[in-house]
């Protein structure tokens, strides 16, 4: 089972709205996107791989179904960068 959490994601808008992350929050915390290093799309998602500013790696997913507009955290992983 998930932890609940509250999520909000503040993204780019060019060719079409929410096109990619630009920060996201989770309770009061903001990560700014340093890096977006993947993106792929399913019949109503589309994913992202990005590298937060605090080093670490994230899998974003922006589901868009009907009126639904969601976004939740699906991955998460600590940076090796921090053991150099």
């Amino acid at each position: 089972m998930r932890p609940a959490f509250q999520m909000r994601v503040e993204c780019y808008a060019g060719y079409k709205a929410d096109e990619r992350p630009l920060r996201f929050y989770i309770e009061d915390r903001q990560f700014d996107v340093v890096e977006l290093l993947d993106r792929w799309y399913g019949p109503s998602d589309t994913w992202f791989r990005v590298r937060a500013d605090d080093g670490n790696l994230y899998v974003l997913r922006h589901t868009e179904t009907g009126q639904t507009d969601t976004w939740t955290l699906e991955s998460f992983r600590r940076s090796d960068r921090e053991k150099l």
